[in-house]
């Protein structure tokens, strides 16, 4: 499994959380699928971070997002931060850079690099709902875009809001 990959020492997921913690974000939500074994993971024990499970996870990307967006929601999130467990090279300072900016400006919020969209993104909880009861085959932009909301994007000095890992040689 990706998540358990190791960089520089450490899980994939473990990585991508520890920047969430040391961002400040005192509530983390990860989806998990139900055959997920990520026992391995040590941020796992934190008790800020919560695991959830989307019963039908083939029903897309989004599908996970909005299982996200409904326990986030439950544990009181605002701003709600979404980012990819496979995005482990974003900075703690820009996550809590695109954090204040949803907070100031009471709107989604998208880092980029370069003029191209990236993560994480920030949505203002008002939203939350919203997104939850929309179609799962749509995508988040889709759904924002459904609800006439447009994200601003935040041009930022990281090159880890582009960097998913998809294969073995994104670590490198």
């Amino acid at each position: 499994m990706k998540l358990l990959a190791l960089v520089d020492g450490e899980s994939l997921l473990d990585r991508t959380l520890t920047s969430l913690l040391n961002a400040g974000v005192t509530t983390i939500v990860v989806v998990l699928s139900p055959e997920a074994d990520l026992g391995a993971v040590r941020c796992l024990q934190d008790s800020r971070v919560h695991r959830v499970v989307n019963p039908d996870p083939s029903r897309g990307m989004f599908s996970s997002i909005q299982t996200g967006l409904a326990a986030a929601a439950a544990a009181g999130g605002d701003p709600v931060l979404v980012l990819p467990a496979d995005m482990p090279f974003v900075a703690p300072a820009t996550v809590r850079l695109v954090a204040d900016e949803c907070v100031r400006v009471n709107q989604p919020v998208v880092a980029t690099r370069g003029g191209r969209r990236g993560h994480p993104l920030a949505l203002p909880g008002r939203l939350v709902s919203q997104l939850v009861s929309q179609s799962a085959t749509h995508s988040l932009k889709d759904a924002l875009a459904r609800l006439g909301v447009e994200s601003i994007h935040l041009e930022v000095d990281d090159g880890g809001v582009l960097r998913d890992v998809d294969v073995p040689a994104d670590l490198t």
